[in-house]
């Protein structure tokens, strides 16, 4: 009795401390690549350390110099624009792709799924290489189109048009990107809506304002949010079209500001500060554009 007793101990026991077994890696993994690093780098913003040998606290100290820092200010206009700028643009491009996609009238659609998905799969520095070969102010693609019209931009070395030039580029990446995720709602979307409107009279664009807008609530949603968080995360497009922001800084976002503070300088205090803003930037802006969006609703 007392051996089927054991016995029954350890199989009741095994059953309940199992599931924690095999979940316990994972928590273990993000405690220490993920929960570990967030505690350090707001520790970190706390100090001012100069590479990791010298470490003075200074209490709120980053902080204060961080927000009277005019080249943060102007990485932060940087990204702002370049977010925006992006959205606006890409948003539009990526539904008309998707829209024009899924019409049956379309012939070779596979084949142009895959050709507008593509420059999302070539990385980022390949990217920012060929665009600034089409940028180049002389012998340029681009340049060599406005040189019939008597005029020579410098794309990548004016002030002036450096974001335009990294907002296009980005809009030529991602467009693509956020067209898969327009054509799977559009195909989530019931025909029979679109038979019902018919009947009713309506044409296509009162079925698009009525129906298909409506109707992909959540994917506009979950685009404009992901693609809001990636554009504040805009590292290597830039870095590398702007030679690490130049002219100026006029092409230096936050995260490369980041990292010239933390690789460059060795200001590691700064860094986590940065970094710990930027977090909060994007977290803001997250929560209001899903209030926007309706996706939080009070029951």
């Amino acid at each position: 009795m007392s051996t089927e007793r054991n016995r029954y101990i350890f199989w009741n026991q095994q059953q309940r401390y199992a599931p924690y077994i095999f979940i316990a890696p994972f928590f273990i993994l993000f405690a220490i690549f993920m929960v570990y690093p967030l505690i350090s780098s707001l520790i970190m913003g706390f100090y001012e350390m100069r590479g990791f040998q010298s470490r003075i606290f200074v209490g709120l100290g980053n902080f204060t110099d961080l927000f009277a820092d005019p080249i943060f200010w102007k990485s932060l206009l940087n990204t702002t624009l370049f977010a925006l700028g992006t959205l606006l643009l890409q948003l539009p491009i990526a539904l008309f792709l998707a829209i024009l996609l899924n019409a049956k009238f379309v012939k070779g659609k596979n084949f142009l799924r895959l050709a507008f998905f593509t420059p999302v799969l070539v990385a980022g520095v390949f990217v920012a290489i060929i665009f600034n070969l089409i940028y180049d102010q002389r012998a340029g693609l681009i340049n060599n189109e406005f040189l019939l019209f008597g005029k020579e931009i410098g794309w990548l070395s004016n002030e002036r048009y450096v974001m335009l030039a990294v907002i296009i580029t980005g809009v030529w990446q991602w467009a693509g990107y956020n067209m898969i995720f327009f054509l799977a709602g559009l195909q989530g979307i019931r025909q029979e809506l679109y038979e019902a409107a018919a009947v009713d009279g309506a044409n296509w664009w009162q079925s698009f304002i009525h129906i298909t807008l409506p109707s992909l609530r959540p994917v506009i949603a979950f685009v404009v949010v992901v693609s809001m968080i990636g554009s504040f995360q805009l590292f290597d497009l830039p870095y590398i079209l702007t030679n690490g922001g130049e002219p100026a800084d006029a092409g230096t976002t936050i995260v490369m500001y980041l990292y010239k503070n933390g690789f460059q300088f060795m200001r590691l205090g700064y860094a986590a500060t940065i970094g710990w803003v930027l977090f909060i930037i994007i977290a803001i802006i997250s929560i209001i554009q899903l209030k926007l969006l309706g996706i939080f609703r009070e029951e």
